[in-house]
């Protein structure tokens, strides 16, 4: 595991994966679980104090956001999260007093260090700059300047394509006093039409109304928030879907026992001794993998190189879409060269486990069952038009692969842009089964 100065020594690595896997640690290791440790201030403060580098214009995709932004933005969003779970309190397990206190005192620095990316000629670097400044302002000591920036935040904010940032718009302007009915009027409305158009794109006998959402859906603007932010504890954020709340939680899904051993058949499953235990972490990445690596560093990773690789030519270049791993039991998929989803085979893929339950290889209405009463956000859960779900908050999607007379779930482990699997998986994955 990276040391602290390790990873932010990486950030501003000429090497692009690098500068990927850093920002990725940042996430995983100092904002772990919504808590903050005792390198997790300074590191904010050397993050802060980066912003002005000229190589933070280079532009990538990140692990934990949906479409290309410069890593400027992307270390903003990342003091926005920082300056979000900061606002809770010790009682919330973000971390200890000392740790807390530390924090929270950093946060007039990060605010003067911050203050000129709010103008910035960017638009996602200033909205992330108004997000996190908006939050830091929940420090007293700042609440002298909450009248300089509550306008931008209701002008760019408030009206952004990102969701969280929308939230984050409603959230301070009404703790800041400010009326914001017509903001939550609009939100309802918007996620009404989303709600309504999806449901429509989605029957298949809807004719032309159905030909008439899909276009309207299509052309909505993305929504590069995370499905799930950090710090989101408190009750006045998104509550678990109310199914949950009187439904009795299934019993987690349950691996099939395996073929008998020496069965050497079409459909031989593989015994639980025989498959590698991998566990799985929303948006950062499956066992050894992590969402934006490269072909060459899943290769070392997994120590085998891959059996088929399949690419697709546009002009002179030519582009990865997947590459599978016999031995390990995985298909990789890529976009523009990085991984943005694996799929683990049914039959002889690793023993994916969420929360210690198996997921490879299981029931898929098992697996669908549980995983239904795991999902933290209303209308997290969609169906593909093959009628795959897929759980948004958690990132992944459940297929079915035969196994002889039965099926089992074959897994996707998907990045947010991934999630539309319809127009993001290539033809072979369909034919998968």
């Amino acid at each position: 595991m990276p040391d602290t100065p390790d990873i932010l020594g990486a950030v501003l690595a000429a090497d692009p994966a690098r500068r990927v896997r850093a920002v990725g640690d940042l996430y995983r290791l100092l904002l772990h679980q919504e808590q903050v440790f005792p390198a997790t201030a300074p590191a904010a403060l050397v993050l802060a104090c980066l912003l002005d580098d000229p190589r933070t214009l280079s532009e990538d995709r990140w692990e934990c956001r949906a479409g290309r932004r410069s890593l400027r933005a992307e270390l903003l969003n990342w003091l926005a999260s920082f300056a979000d779970i900061v606002r809770l309190d010790v009682e919330d397990g973000v971390g200890t007093a000392q740790e807390l206190a530390a924090a929270r005192a950093a946060r007039p620095i990060l605010h003067d260090r911050i203050a000129d990316s709010c103008d910035d000629d960017d638009p996602l670097v200033r909205e992330a700059a108004l997000a996190a400044t908006a939050l830091l302002l929940a420090d007293p000591a700042l609440a002298s300047s909450v009248p300089r920036y509550a306008p931008a935040v209701r002008e760019v904010l408030a009206l952004s394509t990102d969701s969280y940032y929308r939230w984050i718009a409603r959230e301070r302007l009404a703790a800041w006093g400010e009326d914001v009915t017509g903001l939550i009027t609009a939100e309802e409305e918007r996620r009404a039409a989303l709600d309504r158009a999806g449901e429509l794109a989605e029957d298949p006998f809807g004719g032309r109304e159905q030909e008439q959402a899909i276009r309207w859906l299509e052309e909505q603007p993305e929504d590069t928030a995370a499905p799930e932010r950090l710090g989101r504890r408190r009750e006045d954020r998104t509550a678990p879907i109310p199914a949950a709340l009187h439904e009795p939680a299934p019993e987690p899904p349950v691996a099939a026992a395996g073929s008998e051993a020496g069965y050497r058949g079409p459909w031989r499953i593989a015994r639980e001794e025989e498959r590698a235990e991998w566990t799985y972490t929303p948006y950062v990445g499956v066992g050894p993998l992590h969402f934006g690596m490269t072909l060459e560093e899943i290769t070392r990773a997994l120590g085998e190189g891959p059996t088929v690789s399949s690419y697709s030519h546009h002009g002179e270049n030519q582009q990865l879409n997947y590459a599978d791993f016999t031995e390990s039991g995985i298909r990789a998929l890529f976009h523009d060269g990085r991984l943005g989803c694996v799929a683990a085979d049914a039959l002889t893929g690793p023993q994916v486990r969420l929360d210690a339950a198996p997921l490879t290889g299981c029931a898929p209405s098992h697996v669908e069952d549980w995983l239904i009463h795991r999902t933290t956000r209303p209308g997290s859960l969609t169906y593909s038009v093959a009628g795959d779900p897929v759980f948004a908050d958690l990132g992944l999607a459940i297929r079915s692969q035969r196994a002889g007379d039965v099926v089992l779930t074959r897994l996707l482990f998907l990045l947010h842009d991934w999630l539309d699997l319809w127009h993001t998986l290539p033809s072979e994955e369909w034919n998968c089964s």
